[in-house]
């Protein structure tokens, strides 16, 4: 019987604060790390086939989705050292996994700086290569505190505008929904302009000199039609990296997972089951 996909309700204390996840499935370790802003539920499309073949670890980031949000830091520089912890709590040793977006800037840091092994890592749209961000996060470090006390009914026009360009095909109402609900209550709305301000691009200039020494194969896909992360950045990623595989995605923006789900799986299978 296929497991359907489930918000995560399970509890990690962190240092930082405390994480939600949950674990369905069985077979080989894959943990899916997912991008800003976004949560989980972005990846509910491909969970429950993908727990037919591995045992499936998912979670929310800090400050994202049914994680904690009134914390102070939330930045990627703290990410990694939450998902290295969380490797070690689950007791892991060598599992593949996949990050996408900010969740691949994770999954790289956590492998580069943290120097937890994964037998395979596969990146969907990372931010990872300079320049990246955008005058609308500029703008939000700039003013944070009047966005975060934007009246309820403007907050989510903006949020609605912003997520919408995420996706090639219309987005539909059910996925507008499950994406701006994290971000709807006052807790949400200060975390959303939060982890907005806080993105930095210093976090993955640390990284970006240490790609072309991975020896690793990195299978790289990415949305031929990403409008957030267009694929001109993953050829330069590909060329920075010696050892990786650039797969542009047809119809598909950047949330490749809701736009092309099946191909997602497809490639997951493809290349990272044994």
């Amino acid at each position: 019987m296929t497991i359907e996909y489930e918000k995560p309700n399970k509890v990690f204390k962190s240092n930082f604060g405390y994480i939600k996840y949950n674990v369905v499935g069985s077979g080989e370790p894959l943990i899916l790390v997912h991008g800003t802003p976004w949560s989980s539920f972005n990846w509910r499309k491909i969970i429950p086939a993908l727990s037919e073949w591995f045992t499936v670890y998912y979670y929310d980031l800090l400050g994202y989705g049914e994680s904690e949000k009134n914390v102070a830091d939330v930045s990627l520089g703290v990410q990694n050292e939450i998902l290295s912890a969380l490797i070690n709590y689950w007791n892991l040793s060598n599992p593949k996994i996949v990050g996408h977006d900010f969740g691949g800037a994770t999954v790289l840091r956590t492998f580069l700086l943290n120097k937890i092994d994964f037998e395979q890592i596969l990146l969907i749209d990372p931010v990872a290569v300079a320049p990246w961000g955008s005058p609308f996060f500029s703008h939000v470090a700039l003013h944070e505190p009047a966005f975060s006390g934007l009246p309820n009914y403007i907050h989510e026009a903006v949020l609605e505008k912003y997520v919408n360009g995420a996706t090639f095909h219309e987005m539909n109402s059910d996925t507008l929904e499950g994406i701006k609900k994290p971000w709807l209550n006052n807790v949400g709305q200060k975390a959303f302009y939060q982890q907005i301000a806080q993105s930095s691009q210093k976090y993955t200039d640390e990284i970006e000199p240490l790609y072309s020494i991975i020896e690793k194969p990195i299978i790289l896909l990415w949305g031929r039609d990403d409008r957030w992360i267009p694929i001109e950045q993953g050829e330069k990623l590909h060329k920075l990296m010696t050892n990786s595989c650039l797969i542009p995605i047809k119809n598909a923006g950047h949330l490749v997972q809701e736009d092309q789900p099946a191909l997602v799986l497809s490639y997951i299978l493809k290349y990272l089951k044994n």
